[in-house]
C-alpha cells in the first residue's frame, strides 16, 4: 500500500509540474500573441501592406532652357518605344524576327536584347528599340495581335531646335555614368540623363526636377496587378538665358566655314547675347548614343568641334590688347595721350631688333593714331617705359588672366605674365625684350575669346566690371546681374576711357584706320568702332625677312596668322561689345572685321529699342572684303 501511495503521489506531482509547464507555455504563447495582432498591429500591417504594394518613382520631365524672349533651345518632345515581356510570348526569337521586318534591328541592339531577357524576370519589360517615329509606332500597334509580348510606351526625350549653332552653349544630356550616382534614386530609373556640358550640366540640378510616386499592387513573385495610388512629381524649372536665338544662329552661320570664335556681349550688364564656337556638332546625337565612328571623327579632326573655343580657346590677343597697354601707361603717367613717339618701322634694343608691321614705319604718332594705325614700334616704347607688371594689373582688372564668372564649365582664365609668375613657372628672370614683345599683345600671353570681349565692354561701358552670363532667369524669377548698377565701377577715369573709344572709333570709321573696309553699312544707323589683331602663330625667322614675307594665302593652312577683333556699336552710346577670332584667317582686318561688322550690324537689326516696326527679315550678311593693303593690323 505505501507504495502504491508513493507512486500516485510521485505521479501527481508530476502532472501538476507538467500543467504548470503547459499554462507557462500557454501564457507565454498568448502574451506573444497579444503583442504582436494587439500591440505591434500597426507595425505588422504596415509590413504586409508594402509586401503587397511596390512604390516606384516616376521621372519628371526636364525643365526647359529657353532664350530671352521666350524660344525654346532646349525641350522636350514624346518618345516612343517598343518594349518586350518575355513571358507573353512563347517564341522570343520569332517576336524579335516579325518586329525586325517591321522596325529595324540590328544585330548589336538584338544580342543586347537577349541578354537583359537572361538576367531579368521574365515579366520584367526589356527595352527593343528606343526612338520610334510616329510611323513606326503605328505599325507595331496594327501589328499588335501577330507581336506577343510586344508593347509600346511613352516617354520623353531631349530635343534641341537650334542644332549645332547651339551645341556648344546649350550642351547635351546623357545617361548618368556610375560616378554620377550620388545616392539620388532617380538617377538609378531607366531613360533618365543628366546635363552633360554646357547649361545643361550646369543647371542640372534645376533642370532635373523631383520624382513623383506611384503605388502598384504586386503579387508575391513581383508581378503587377494593377495601379493603386499615384503621386506626381515636380518638373524641372525653366531657365531662361541672356540669348537672342536669332543672333545667335547668324553669328553661329557667318563664322561656320571658318574654325573660330565669336561673342557678343550687351556692355551695360554683361549678358551674352551670342556664343558660337566652329566647328561645332550636334547634340542630340548624345541623348541616342554617339557611335564610335562618329566620336572617333569629332576627336581626330584637329580644328576640335567638341571644344568651345569661345570660353577655351587659348590665343595671343595680338593688336587688340594695346589699348590696355595704353591705359597702363596713362595710369602710371609713363607717357602723356598727346606725347609723339617716332616710328621708323624697327625698335632695336641690343642687338635684337623689333619690327613694325609697317615696313617703312608710321612717322611720329600721339596714342591716338598709334591705336588707329596700329603702329607696333610705339607701343614697343610705351611697354618698355610702363612695365609688364604694370601692364598685367590693368590686363587683370579688364578680365584678361582671370577666372571670369561665366555659368559653363570648362570655362578658362588664360595667362596674363608678370615677372613673378616667370620666376616661379621657368626660373628665369624677366627679359626687357620680352616687355617688348608683350606690348603689342604676343609672347606668352593667353586669352579666351570671352574675355577679350569683357575687356571691350568694360572699356566702353563707363568702367563698369560687368561679369559675363547666360542666365537670366530661373522659374521666371530673375537673377542678379540683369541690371547695369549690379556691377561695380572700376576706379578708371573716364577721360583714359574717352580715349580708348575716340581710337576705337577711329580704327573704323577714318580712312587711315586698320578696319576702314569693314565700317558699317549706312542702312545700320549707327556706327562702329573696334581694334584689329594679328597675331604669329610661329616665328618669322631673319631669312625670311630678308626674302620677303609671302602672302598669308600662299602658306600652308597652319602657318597662317590668327586674326582677331573687337567692336562696340554705337559709338556715341555703347550697348554692343564682340570679340571675333578666325585661326589661321591671316589677319584681323581682312578676316575677323567683317564678320564683326556683319554680326553688330544683325545685332542693331534686332535691337528691340531701336526697332518701331515688328521685326523683319534680318539684313543679309555682306560678303568679307579685304582692304588694299593686306598687312594691316
Amino acid at each position: 500500500m505505501k507504495r502504491e501511495s508513493a507512486r500516485r503521489a510521485l505521479f501527481t506531482r508530476r502532472v501538476l509540474l507538467l500543467g504548470a509547464g503547459k499554462l507557462a507555455l500557454t501564457a507565454a504563447l498568448g502574451a506573444r500573441l497579444y503583442q504582436l495582432q494587439v500591440v505591434e498591429s500597426e507595425r505588422y500591417t504596415l509590413l504586409a501592406e508594402e509586401n503587397r504594394i511596390s512604390v516606384r518613382l516616376i521621372p519628371p520631365p526636364r525643365g526647359r532652357i529657353l532664350d530671352r524672349f521666350g524660344e525654346p533651345i532646349a525641350a522636350n518632345r514624346q518618345n516612343w518605344r517598343a518594349m518586350l515581356v518575355a513571358e507573353r510570348t512563347d517564341d522570343v526569337a520569332a517576336t524579335l524576327a516579325n518586329v525586325a521586318q517591321i522596325v529595324p534591328i540590328s544585330e548589336a541592339e538584338r544580342a543586347r536584347i537577349e541578354r537583359e531577357i537572361r538576367r531579368r524576370r521574365r515579366f520584367v519589360p526589356v527595352m527593343v528599340r528606343d526612338f520610334l517615329s510616329w510611323e513606326e509606332m503605328v505599325r507595331l500597334e496594327v501589328n499588335a495581335p501577330d507581336l506577343p509580348g510586344i508593347l509600346t510606351d511613352v516617354g520623353t526625350h531631349r530635343v534641341y531646335p537650334g542644332g549645332e549653332a547651339f551645341a556648344h552653349v546649350v550642351g547635351y544630356v546623357a545617361p548618368p555614368a556610375q560616378a554620377d550616382l550620388d545616392g539620388d534614386p532617380m538617377l538609378e530609373l531607366p531613360g533618365i540623363r543628366i546635363g552633360r556640358a554646357g547649361l545643361e550640366r550646369a543647371h542640372d540640378r534645376v533642370l532635373r526636377g523631383r520624382a513623383g510616386t506611384v503605388q502598384l499592387e504586386v503579387n508575391v513573385v513581383g508581378r503587377v496587378i494593377r495601379e493603386v495610388g499615384r503621386e506626381e512629381g515636380a518638373p524641372g524649372q525653366d531657365v531662361t538665358t541672356t540669348l537672342d536665338a536669332g543672333l545667335q544662329r547668324k553669328v553661329a552661320e557667318r563664322i561656320a566655314n571658318d574654325s573660330g570664335a565669336a561673342v557678343i556681349l550687351d556692355v551695360r550688364n554683361g549678358e551674352v547675347l551670342a556664343m558660337a564656337s566652329s566647328p561645332s556638332f550636334d547634340p542630340s546625337l548624345f541623348e541616342s548614343g554617339v557611335s564610335a565612328a562618329q566620336w572617333r571623327e569629332w576627336t581626330t579632326n584637329r580644328r576640335a568641334p567638341l571644344i568651345n573655343k569661345a570660353i577655351a580657346g587659348l590665343y595671343a590677343p595680338g593688336s587688340t590688347f594695346k589699348m590696355v597697354v595704353a591705359l597702363a601707361a596713362l595710369e602710371a603717367r609713363t607717357v602723356t595721350p598727346g606725347e609723339r613717339i617716332v616710328c621708323t618701322g624697327v625698335t632695336e634694343l641690343g642687338d635684337a631688333k623689333f619690327h613694325c608691321w609697317r615696313k617703312g614705319g608710321h612717322g611720329a604718332l600721339d596714342m591716338r593714331e598709334a591705336i588707329k594705325q596700329s603702329c607696333d614700334c610705339y607701343f614697343y616704347e610705351v611697354a618698355r617705359r610702363t612695365g609688364i607688371d604694370r601692364i598685367a594689373a590693368m590686363a587683370n582688372r579688364f578680365g584678361l588672366g582671370v577666372p571670369l564668372a561665366i555659368e559653363l564649365p570648362g570655362a578658362r582664365s588664360g595667362l596674363v605674365p608678370t615677372r613673378a609668375w616667370k620666376q616661379a613657372t621657368l626660373g628665369k628672370p624677366w627679359a626687357l625684350g620680352e616687355t617688348l614683345v608683350h606690348g603689342i599683345g604676343q609672347g606668352y600671353i593667353q586669352t579666351t575669346p570671352l574675355s577679350l570681349a569683357v575687356m571691350t565692354a568694360r572699356m566702353v561701358n563707363g568702367g563698369r566690371a560687368v561679369e559675363p552670363h547666360l542666365t537670366r532667369a530661373i522659374g521666371g524669377q530673375l537673377v542678379r546681374g540683369h541690371r547695369a548698377e549690379d556691377w561695380p565701377a572700376m576706379g578708371i577715369p573716364e577721360a583714359h576711357l574717352r580715349i580708348m573709344r575716340e581710337a576705337m572709333d577711329g580704327v573704323v570709321n577714318e580712312r587711315q584706320g586698320t578696319a576702314w573696309a569693314s565700317r558699317l553699312p549706312p542702312e545700320a544707323g549707327a556706327r562702329m568702332g573696334g581694334k584689329t589683331g594679328t597675331t604669329q602663330v610661329r616665328r618669322i625667322t631673319l631669312a625670311e625677312r630678308e626674302r620677303g614675307l609671302r602672302r598669308q594665302q600662299d602658306l600652308p593652312y597652319e602657318w597662317r596668322h590668327h586674326a582677331l577683333f573687337v567692336g562696340y556699336a554705337p559709338t556715341d552710346q555703347p550697348v554692343y561689345a564682340c570679340a571675333v577670332v578666325i585661326e589661321h584667317g591671316g589677319g584681323g582686318a581682312a578676316s575677323a572685321a567683317p564678320v564683326a561688322r556683319d554680326i553688330l550690324t544683325e545685332a542693331l537689326a534686332r535691337d528691340p529699342a531701336r526697332r518701331r516696326t515688328p521685326p523683319a527679315p534680318s539684313l543679309q550678311m555682306a560678303e568679307v572684303s579685304r582692304p588694299a593693303e593686306e598687312g594691316r593690323r
